[in-house]
């Protein structure tokens, strides 16, 4: 198209790359990913799923497609410490949460309850349901319009 002067499919929301977000390099990614892994199963075993599950929610992975393997593990690993928590301390655990862990929480609820054949949906609509008593509409509302997907 001649006619055009403008390249206005760079507005595109489909198409938006934020360079500042832009993954770190994959080895790196992996490196963080071991240790993270190693940290929660400790805490785990020791019973501590509180930490555990802060532990896991720290510096999620966002980023390209090169990085989806990495997500979907870090996925597993929150929805370990999920499982590990019996349901009478849900809402205790979900009560130490700062408000940015409870977003980053929000989404991996979401992306478990996109899988139903691979997680408990009842165990995520439980944690779904505190956290909405404690983050309330504006924690749903961050979540489902934030453009980084882990």
């Amino acid at each position: 198209m001649a006619h055009r002067k403008a390249d206005v499919d760079i507005d595109d929301e489909d198409q938006f790359y934020d360079e500042a977000e832009a993954a770190a390099p994959v080895a790196e990614l992996e490196a963080a990913l071991a240790a993270k892994t190693a940290d929660v199963r400790a805490l785990l075993s020791r019973g501590n799923v509180a930490a555990a599950l802060q532990t896991a929610l720290n510096e999620p992975v966002y980023g390209g497609r090169d990085v989806d393997s990495i997500k979907e593990r870090t996925l597993q690993l929150v929805m370990e410490a999920l499982a590990a928590t019996r349901p009478a301390d849900i809402a205790g655990v979900v009560a130490e949460l700062r408000p940015g862990q409870l977003d980053v929480l929000l989404k991996y609820v979401y992306g478990g309850m996109a899988r139903p054949d691979l997680f408990n949906s009842a165990l995520l609509l439980s944690w779904h349901e505190k956290a909405y008593e404690v983050g309330g509409l504006g924690a749903i509302v961050r979540v489902l319009t934030d453009r980084r997907a882990v």
